[in-house]
């Protein structure tokens, strides 16, 4: 999309909560609109918009059953399944549970109006997140009315329609969202068939305030897992699920509602109040590709509630801005475990525990202009995370236990404004991330792993960002060191994944993100990563890790984007990503080689009468098709490290505007 320099200085970022024109923003955010989100995309992983996000990885597009992994800064890059380390948000709701981890299965892409990232610690506003922020905003039907009708097709099964329509009336404004999607997969044991709804009803109450209801309702009856091969097996046969993932039918089945309701009084006084609140039930079972211990489920009630309060006073004859609020929330999960034979038959129970998270965050920012170029931010928060764990089976002794945290989160921030459209800024904070109900799997048995504790993190960062006018030219550079104490690194044992403390671990690195409009119609994005992540001082009764790189994270990746947009709807779009090489495991004995991939993707629209579009698109990814792993499993048991990745795919699709 070409940027104006009226629109580069005006720009406005929400996600840090304080709402802000970006040159006056002391922190590494970045902003995609619509046409990045959407625009000849399917719109059904994460990754097609945050690959142009320098600092920001993400893998396992393919296998739904596992969910995508994406990393900030080398956060998040642990997980084998859902998000840790990041707080994901969509519409003001935390899609991050209480305990520290995220799904993003319910994310509507389809009715994405934006996306902001935070690249960094960002403790201070969101709580028990070290890695970053990733916040999704769904239109509501006042920006975007009519109706849109679209059906996709492509490679190796892959079928999605999906219906939007939304308007306004009177004080009245909706948007609904419905989508269906059907993928055979490229894999043996990979399909997956899954069914979302969004809705946002929306009713203004005069006086600026107004009351929005938000509904969002996923269905996902099967999502099969290929599981990870060794390397003999992707050299016979890359589409090949793993042995036990067939003999086992690897799957999950994933059923949630969610219900929001969010209030806002843009005249509250001197200030604005908004008040949030949500409700959502989740039922998940999973069958996992081992034998033993791997048909697991939960019933999860999940809610909570926000409350902030944005003010603008002086000091003296300075001016402040400022936020201050409180976040509450519980998860409740009733789990089970059985055990499963060779055979894939389900046999005895084997754990039965209630599991328990409530946390709850009070939390203040403020920005003081200094001057009309300098602006100081500060900021701090104070967590309390308390986790329980009332086991029911008894079996093997009473594995009940609760841990309690306390953690307290600052930020400083100073930007310095030296033209009108250039900005430099320097910023730290620190951040806490507990681990999981999942991390504090106990190896010995249920209830809490009493040798893992939660980590933290000190980041520092300088930054610039500026339009250069003369060459239609926007960049935004970081330059980043973060210091983590007590990182939390999954291992191994008996197939299943279990979690420790690796002393410290180090991540320094530079984001470089470019966008040139080279002509009216050409335009060129570059995202370049370079960074070094590795432990400091990590070691094993058996092995010592110390300077070994952090498993699962490229050091380096590139991305580029060069776009042509004709008249009216018509487009292409050539993108090349640079994914550089990582190691699979604690000891880096295992190698995975860097790979390059080609996207092209093109469309056209045309006019059926006044008021009636049809757009048509074509997308090829991997044109070159070239062999990769779409992820890679860390520390994987008996070699299984490698989950390949599709080669040239081909996907198309019609849409329909009235």
């Amino acid at each position: 999309m070409p940027v104006t320099s009226s629109a580069m200085d005006t720009l406005e970022v929400t996600a840090p909560r304080l709402a802000r024109e970006l040159y006056a923003t002391p922190a590494a955010v970045s902003t995609l609109d619509r046409d990045a989100i959407a625009q000849g995309q399917q719109r059904a992983r994460l990754d097609e918009a945050l690959v142009r996000v320098p600092g920001v990885f993400v893998q396992n597009r393919d296998n739904f059953a596992q969910g995508q992994r994406i990393s900030i800064r080398g956060f998040g890059a642990r997980a084998p399944f859902g998000v840790r380390g990041i707080t994901v948000m969509v519409d003001g709701i935390p899609y991050t549970l209480p305990d520290g981890q995220a799904q993003l299965d319910a994310i509507d892409l389809d009715s994405a109006e934006r996306i902001e990232v935070i690249r960094g610690p960002s403790s201070v506003l969101y709580g028990n997140a070290a890695g970053g922020v990733i916040a999704v905003t769904t239109a509501d039907g006042r920006d975007n009315p009519g109706t849109r009708l679209r059906a996709e097709v492509g490679s190796d099964g892959y079928r999605k329609t999906s219906l939007q329509t939304g308007g306004s009336q009177g004080d009245w404004s909706h948007h609904v969202s419905l989508s269906a999607l059907n993928v055979d997969g490229y894999r043996e044991q990979s399909s997956t068939e899954k069914y979302l709804l969004n809705a946002k009803l929306r009713r203004e109450l005069g006086s600026g305030r107004a009351i929005t209801a938000i509904i969002n309702l996923l269905e996902n009856p099967r999502s099969e897992d290929p599981g990870a091969l060794n390397a003999r097996e992707v050299a016979n046969g890359r589409d090949q699920a793993a042995p036990n993932s067939i003999a086992l039918d690897a799957r999950q089945n994933v059923d949630q509602q969610l219900l929001g309701l969010q209030y806002e009084d843009l005249s509250a006084g001197p200030g604005e109040l908004y008040v949030k609140g949500f409700v959502a039930q989740r039922d998940f079972e999973q069958q996992l590709p081992f034998v033993g211990s791997s048909r697991l489920g939960y019933q999860r009630d999940y809610l909570g509630a926000s409350a902030e309060y944005h003010h603008e006073i002086n000091v003296g004859s300075l001016p402040l801005s400022y936020i201050t609020g409180v976040d509450v929330a519980r998860q409740n999960d009733e789990r089970f475990r059985n055990d499963v034979n060779a055979q894939g038959v389900v046999g005895e129970q084997l754990a039965e525990e209630t599991q328990t998270a409530t946390s709850a965050g009070v939390f203040a920012q403020g920005d003081l202009a200094l001057s009309e170029q300098v602006t100081l931010s500060l900021g701090a928060r104070f967590d309390r995370v308390e986790l329980e764990v009332d086991d029911r089976y008894l079996d093997d002794g009473d594995q009940s236990g609760e841990q309690t945290f306390n953690e307290w989160s600052g930020s400083a921030g100073l930007s310095y404004r030296y033209r009108p459209q250039h900005q430099a800024y320097v910023n730290t904070g620190t951040a806490f991330e507990t681990p999981t109900f999942s991390e504090f799997a106990n190896p010995s048995g249920g209830g809490f792993n009493p040798s893992i504790s939660p980590q933290k993190a000190w980041n520092r960062e300088i930054g610039l960002r500026g339009y250069v006018e003369p060459l239609a030219m926007d960049y935004d550079l970081a330059l980043f060191s973060v210091r983590v104490r007590d990182e939390l690194v999954p291992y191994d044992e008996g197939a299943r994944t279990f979690y420790q403390n690796a002393g410290d671990t180090d991540r320094d690195g530079i984001e470089l993100a470019l966008g040139w409009q080279l002509a009216s119609q050409w335009r060129l994005d570059s995202a370049l990563t370079l960074a070094r992540y590795e432990f400091d001082g990590f070691a094993t009764p058996a092995e010592r890790f110390d300077g070994n790189r952090i498993p699962g994270l490229p050091e380096q990746t590139w991305v580029n984007q060069l776009s042509w947009q004709g008249l009216d709807e018509r487009f292409a779009t050539l993108e090349t990503q640079y994914v550089g090489d990582m190691v699979a495991d604690n000891a880096n004995d295992t190698q995975v080689d860097s790979y390059w991939l080609v996207n092209f993707r093109v469309g056209d629209g045309w006019a059926l009468g006044s008021d009636t579009r049809l757009n048509a698109y074509v997308g090829i990814r991997n044109l070159l098709d070239e062999e990769h792993f779409a992820n890679v499993r860390l520390n994987g048991t008996f070699g299984r490290f490698y989950e390949p990745a599709p080669g040239r795919s081909v996907y198309g699709g019609v849409e329909v505007r009235f």
